[in-house]
């Protein structure tokens, strides 16, 4: 017999999964890693010398071209995995990627904890805590290797000649790298307190209302 059971703990772990694993898929999608500096690339459509500062991602960036009266041109300046800025850019999208795989997975598992609580005998809050874990090591890593990787051509042309690995030059780091940031320190507290999710869904509280025969279950 299936029992639903909700825990307050048990949903705020569900609640916070989704949140990593969303904050993460959106900070890797974004151009916004480096704000590049101010510059005036149309004089011919700019007569009061407007400046912008483009943006560049990890790999997709965000600029105006002479052509485009208004707006901003974004997209992939990589079209194949090697034309990547650098190869420790590479490495960060690999370690980003496998870190974002993981997060999704636990996130569209953990919607189904109310119904399952094991698998193969084991607790489904412990083995996705574990997955998280893992994935926020990879988070580290991939963040670690990011500015190594300013010193690439890529990134000297968006930051000045006087960028380099760990050196920012002209630019400023954009929201994307802190989103991802912010969403690798959740991660580590999603793998925390999947721990006392367990807990709250197998409580004496919660035995109690299995063997009284109830099938819905909620406690605070």
């Amino acid at each position: 017999m299936c029992h639903v059971i909700v825990t307050c703990r048990s949903m705020l772990w569900t609640l916070l999964s989704i949140m990593a694993a969303f904050s993460e898929l959106i900070a890797f999608m974004s151009t916004d890693w480096l704000l590049g500096f101010p510059r005036t690339p149309d004089a011919v459509f700019s007569p009061y010398g407007e400046t912008y500062r483009p943006t560049l991602g990890i790999y997709g960036r965000c600029l105006r071209l002479p052509h485009l009266r208004r707006g901003v041109l974004c997209g992939p300046y990589a079209v194949h995995f090697t034309e990547i800025a650098s190869g420790f850019w590479q490495a960060t999208s690999i370690f980003l990627a496998a870190a974002i795989l993981l997060l999704s997975a636990v996130a569209f598992i953990s919607v189904f904890t109310m119904c399952f609580q094991s698998i193969m005998k084991k607790s489904i809050f412990n083995v996705c805590g574990l997955l998280q874990a893992i994935a926020g090591l990879f988070l580290i890593l991939g963040l670690m290797l990011y500015p190594a990787g300013w010193g690439s051509d890529k990134v000297q042309g968006y930051c000045g000649p006087d960028a380099s690995a760990y050196q920012l030059g002209l630019c400023s780091m954009g929201w994307a790298f802190y989103t991802a940031l912010g969403g690798t320190v959740l991660t580590f507290i999603c793998a925390v307190f999947s721990a006392q999710a367990e807990i709250a869904t197998s409580s004496d509280k919660v035995q109690e209302e299995i063997e009284e025969g109830k099938s819905l279950i909620c406690l605070l």
